[in-house]
């Protein structure tokens, strides 16, 4: 039986030594999620979001405190086994697309299942066409990322994060790059796709996008309020 889907990040700080002095990026933050939560973190510049939304994603580890994910603690894992782990379980959507320019739309949804295939091609493909087709792409399957628009690769970066279901959605400034009238396209997606076996965590400066969510956390000089 599949644990229930959570998200708990308990009392977590980063810190970096320089030289002279010593930088506290995140000081203590804590909170908890479940299936069908959805959360914007926003904040000023520099004040650790993106710090937060690595650990969060088991990119980058705390300096002290616990992030647990479906009640499993990521970084006791070996590297290959995290690294296994954060494919199946956490997907990524950056205001940078990171598609391949060398592969078509299709082959783009397809790559995080290809890393550790669990299922036959053949399933992998059937779902890649399938969330293609919900995020409105169908007629784009062999174009490649140059042929479509700021919105459009932004929509297979959606589909592409879905591919192998993870428990865990990490947007990173999703609708950053884009016009006001496309971002909130963006928008609608990410909140018609969340299902309620996913935690939906979202960095962004935007408060029009950030009030679209459950919960608000904001971060200042490394501490967080909920609004």
């Amino acid at each position: 039986m599949q644990p229930a889907v959570s998200l708990k990040v308990d009392a977590v700080t980063k810190n970096y030594e320089t030289t002279h002095n010593r930088v506290e990026v995140l000081r203590g933050i804590s909170f908890e999620m479940s299936g069908g939560d959805s959360l914007a973190i926003t904040g000023p510049s520099g004040s650790g979001k993106s710090t937060l939304l690595q650990i969060i994603g088991t990119l980058d580890q705390p300096s002290s405190g616990r992030v647990l994910i479906n009640d499993r603690d990521p970084f006791s894992l070996p590297e290959v086994g995290l690294a296994r782990f954060r494919n199946s379980a956490i997907g990524f959507i950056f205001q940078d697309h990171h598609l391949l320019p060398q592969y078509s739309v299709l082959e783009n949804v397809l790559i995080p299942a290809l890393a550790y295939p669990s299922s036959s091609s053949s399933s992998s493909r059937n779902t890649a066409v399938q969330l293609i087709e919900r995020v409105g792409l169908s007629h784009r399957l062999s174009h490649r990322p140059a042929e479509l628009s700021g919105g459009e690769r932004q929509r297979v970066a959606v589909a592409r994060s879905l591919i192998n279901q993870p428990s865990l959605l990490l947007c990173d400034e999703p609708t950053g790059s884009l016009d006001q009238a496309t971002a909130s396209d963006v928008g609608d997606l990410l909140i018609e796709l969340q299902s309620d076996d996913t935690i939906l965590v979202v960095v962004t400066h935007s408060l029009e996008l950030a009030a679209r969510f459950d919960r608000r956390l904001e971060l200042r000089e490394g501490l967080c309020s909920d609004h």
